[in-house]
């Protein structure tokens, strides 16, 4: 199948594909994924339990997500399209000694594939990188089991999102390389929660992620402004 027929856009696969030898360094472009991982684990974990739960990380990029999931015992698989962050995510994993599942697929694609076969379904900083993500948040739905959880977390779509995710994060602080963030694929959390209700999901806790430039640490909380996650439920 050709990349243009999946719900992927070639200019942004070939952007992280670039990047994919800098996944593993905490002071490279991926920094800020470093940063906030631990904050994003320990939030699903609390929810789901991971030890010993089917886990499927959609987007996974390098695999720092699945590393983590994995590490708390899940059993993990980790899908994306670009070959060459796969290629890092599985070379890092004779280094961590973890085991996680690297699939070239789309969501789309292994749902179709593995209906409600995943206990939780976790879809990190992806839905802004994607041109349809009401068909990643329906497959999201369609891998889950009944009664499985769903993790979303995405950027906001407003100024201030403008302002501090794409100006000030890009061109003034320099955490992230001029053009990672299209702002018109910015998704407003009523957005994204209408399309997971469509898809057949309960939304059950939405929380905000928030940077101080100051101490230069994220932490969790009722700012939605920006970084948001989003918690469902398939029902059971």
């Amino acid at each position: 199948m050709e990349t243009t027929s999946l719900n992927a856009d070639p200019a942004e696969l070939h952007k992280f594909s670039e990047l994919a030898h800098h996944w593993w360094d905490p002071e490279s472009e991926f920094r800020p994924l470093h940063e906030i991982n631990p904050l994003r684990l320990d939030w699903i974990n609390r929810q789901t339990k991971l030890q010993g739960k089917h886990v499927i990380d959609i987007g996974c990029g390098g695999g720092i997500l699945s590393e983590g999931m994995a590490s708390h015992g899940a059993q993990v698989t980790g899908i994306d399209l670009s070959e060459k962050a796969l290629g890092v995510a599985r070379l890092h994993l004779y280094e961590s000694e973890l085991q996680v599942d690297y699939q070239k697929i789309s969501a789309e694609e292994i749902a179709a594939d593995r209906p409600n076969s995943f206990d939780v379904v976790t879809c990190m900083e992806m839905l802004e990188h994607v041109p349809d993500p009401a068909s990643t948040i329906a497959a999201c739905a369609q891998l889950a089991k009944p009664g499985g959880m769903v993790f979303f977390s995405t950027l906001n779509r407003n100024p201030k999102a403008y302002l501090l995710a794409v100006v000030g994060a890009e061109y003034i602080l320099r955490m992230l390389p001029r053009g990672t963030h299209e702002y018109s694929r910015f998704m407003k959390p009523s957005e994204l929660s209408r399309h997971a209700r469509d898809a057949g999901l309960i939304v059950e806790e939405l929380i905000g992620m928030s940077y101080n430039p100051l101490t230069r640490r994220y932490r969790l909380g009722n700012d939605i402004g920006v970084n948001y996650l989003v918690r469902c439920r398939k029902p059971a």
